[in-house]
């Protein structure tokens, strides 16, 4: 088989976010002892497996100390047309987010961005922020639906993933 010939690798990628880089303040939570402006980063990805028929996108913390991990962000129902989220999208009242998709509950207990912000003395936690590509058009949750249940769909449902990981630690 040619490389031509081959399927481009589905990929995620941000001028916000450098692979395994720290993470600006603009993207840092501001609470629980965090000062950042709590701004979602740019994402934008492309060659989505065949077959997608809509997107999510989750950043997640596999390296906080709860033993589950923490859902930073998670937005689902994402048309299969969109390619990218602007900057600011997970902010609820800026309306950047693509029409039908919805962000539903961070384990910081509300729908939305929510930015790291790992314990004070830990080091570097890894963020992964996730695009989603989904065999299903719509995930039969709402706004209300905690992070972890949105990953057991996600899960149940993913024709291809694709990740982008940036580390922040204070």
């Amino acid at each position: 088989m040619t490389q031509e010939a081959q399927a481009e690798k589905f990929e995620i990628s941000s001028p916000d976010i450098s692979p395994n880089e720290k993470i600006s303040n603009k993207h840092i939570f501001a609470g629980f002892g965090c000062s950042g402006d709590n701004i979602s980063p740019e994402l934008g990805w492309r060659n989505a497996p065949a077959g997608t028929k809509s997107f999510a996108v989750t950043a997640y913390d596999p390296d906080a100390p709860t033993g589950s991990g923490w859902w930073h962000w998670v937005v689902f129902n994402i048309p299969a047309e969109t390619t990218r989220l602007p900057a600011n999208a997970g902010n609820l009242t800026s309306g950047l987010a693509p029409a039908g998709s919805v962000q539903s509950m961070t384990d910081y207990g509300e729908p939305g961005y929510g930015g790291p912000c790992p314990p004070q003395g830990h080091k570097p936690h890894r963020y992964q922020f996730t695009v989603w590509a989904l065999k299903v058009d719509k995930l039969p949750l709402d706004a209300k639906t905690p992070g972890a249940m949105v990953g057991y769909y996600l899960n149940q449902n993913v024709i291809g993933k694709a990740t982008l990981t940036g580390l922040y630690g204070r």
